[in-house]
């Protein structure tokens, strides 16, 4: 007891300071690889170190031994498992406000319209259950999925979006990547998820979405072939059966700060899942 009173008495204010600061940092990173691959590997890790140091208790000198050995070559091999989550992690930092401008303050009067061109396009595509993803680019740079379709670079339109998906057009079956105002490429290929527990119905579109999705910040469009239901992904989530209203009121928030747009995201994706359990 003495021993934990003359330690409180000891704190100092920048102690509090420093466990606040790597407090938060630990929450941070758990938060970014919740959900993903990373968190069954870490769970992996730390099993592996619990082992090492039970082996070096017990004297299991040579369980020891090969526990050791693979821990040491362990940072490189993290290096190497992690890549993806590292990358995403420092998108993440690179993507603060602190460093880079959104969207509307950097063109503000013209969001309204490339919002309305864009809806505009999708609520068409969706009446005639046409087929179409279009991924809007942010921070987190595409320019090697541009790179897998045909370059457009051509200002944002109606007309353009719904003649790039008509069915059996040369571009139709890719996904439209678009930039600000500008759209950069048609029939371009992405990713598909690795995410297990999807639905069956979701096609080859909604999977791609959601494999950009989990990849960059982007937000991802898609509109069913089959029934003209309008989608989202984001931060590798899809919400569905949108109408336009909601749609636009997306796009508008898409650009503004990050706490106002994931919570608008999730009381959608919310609503969304309760009216599937109905």
């Amino acid at each position: 007891m003495q021993y934990l009173k003359e330690l409180f008495l000891n704190v100092r204010i920048r102690d509090i300071i420093d466990i606040l600061i790597v407090a938060f940092a630990f929450y941070k990173l758990f938060m970014l690889i919740r959900e993903t691959r990373a968190e069954q590997l870490t769970k992996g890790i730390i099993v592996l170190f619990v082992a090492t140091k039970i082996s070096e208790w017990l004297e299991l000198f040579t369980v020891y031994w090969i526990l050791e050995k693979t821990m040491t070559v362990g940072v490189l091999a993290i290096l190497i498992v992690f890549q993806p989550e590292l990358r995403r992690g420092l998108e993440y930092i690179g993507r603060s406000r602190f460093f880079t401008k959104s969207f509307a303050e950097i063109k503000d009067e013209s969001l309204n319209e490339v919002v309305d061109e864009i809806v505009d396009a999708v609520a068409s595509l969706s009446r005639q259950k046409i087929g179409a993803l279009i991924v809007m680019e942010r921070e987190t740079g595409l320019s090697e999925v541009v790179e897998t379709g045909t370059r457009i670079d051509g200002k944002i339109s109606s007309g353009l979006l719904i003649n790039v998906f008509i069915p059996n057009t040369p571009l139709h079956d890719g996904a439209v990547v678009i930039k600000e105002d500008i759209v950069k490429a048609a029939g371009c290929f992405l990713p598909l998820t690795d995410n297990t527990s999807l639905s069956k119905e979701l096609g080859t579109r909604h999977r791609a979405a959601l494999g950009i999705s989990e990849k960059s910040d982007c937000l991802a469009i898609v509109v069913s072939e089959e029934t003209g239901a309008i989608s989202i992904a984001e931060n590798g989530s899809l919400a569905r059966y949108l109408d336009t209203k909601t749609l636009k009121q997306i796009l508008i928030d898409m650009y503004k700060p990050k706490i106002q747009r994931q919570s608008f995201f999730v009381k959608w994706r919310r609503k969304d899942e309760q009216g599937e359990e109905k």
